[in-house]
């Protein structure tokens, strides 16, 4: 369980947004970059707002898609508000880039020779509640013995150190990969061209959320990655909702 942490004031927001604890729907949606705030007292890690703006900080559009989508499912929606850069809550404490001095080619001059107060001040404040959040509501749902499907929402970049990426959505996903394949083979019949564990790899390595939280209980679920430059804006995120909202049923059909 965590304590509080000196890092956030009390008038500062709590790293987790809570929506529709008690929702009816097998879905959990998880967002683990949806905000790029920064705690006052780290200032802006000697980053420019551009740079703040950027993915490097947070996954543009995942969050506004989350929260849509749990609307029309009437799912719970739990989110992190605080930028990856402080701590990135889908890496395991102590991982490389956990609190990265480096991200993609940019430096991170407020990352840079931390010690291990500075890096525990940060786990208190940001990682641990949002963990324990999501922890609490899965243990409720078990112990109600309410159906958990988990839906882990991020974005990518159109362009990744100057290489277009082709896929319009990834599904991601390590040990269990039913939900992930049928969801995928869905939006391919709709015309999308979506990655298989593209752009990006899951494992229990390099990711946090899902293995800890889905494949260690035994749920069902996936991973799912958007292009950034198809969520950018409101119309876009509210497309991607709508027809995550009526494919993720239809995908899940197949795990019964």
């Amino acid at each position: 369980m965590s304590v509080a942490s000196p890092l956030l004031t009390d008038d500062e927001p709590s790293p987790v947004a809570l929506d529709r604890a008690d929702g009816a729907s097998p879905f959990v949606i998880l967002c683990d970059h949806a905000g790029n705030r920064l705690p006052r007292a780290l200032g802006t890690l000697d980053l420019s707002q551009d740079e703040l703006g950027r993915h490097i900080a947070w996954d543009i559009g995942a969050g506004a898609v989350a929260a849509r989508l749990g609307a029309l499912l009437d799912a719970p929606v739990v989110q992190q508000r605080y930028s990856r850069l402080v701590i990135d809550c889908n890496r395991a404490p102590g991982h490389p880039t956990s609190i990265a001095e480096r991200s993609e080619a940019t430096a991170i001059p407020g990352n840079v020779g931390l010690d291990p107060a500075d890096r525990e001040a940060r786990w208190l404040a940001i990682f641990a509640p949002y963990h324990d959040a999501i922890d609490a509501l899965l243990d409720r749902r078990r112990r109600i013995g309410q159906e958990t499907i988990v839906i882990a929402q991020h974005s990518f970049t159109p362009v990744f150190y100057g290489e277009a990426r082709p896929w319009q959505a990834g599904m991601l996903y390590d040990r269990d990969p039913r939900l992930g394949s049928a969801l995928g083979d869905l939006l391919r019949g709709e015309g999308f061209v979506v990655g298989d564990n593209e752009p990006y790899r899951l494992t229990a390595t390099s990711d946090y959320t899902i293995p800890f939280h889905a494949e260690r209980r035994g749920l069902p679920y996936v991973e799912i990655e958007l292009r950034q430059d198809l969520v950018a804006d409101e119309l876009g995120q509210a497309e991607w909702a709508a027809r995550l909202a009526w494919l993720l049923p239809a995908a899940a059909a197949a795990l019964r």
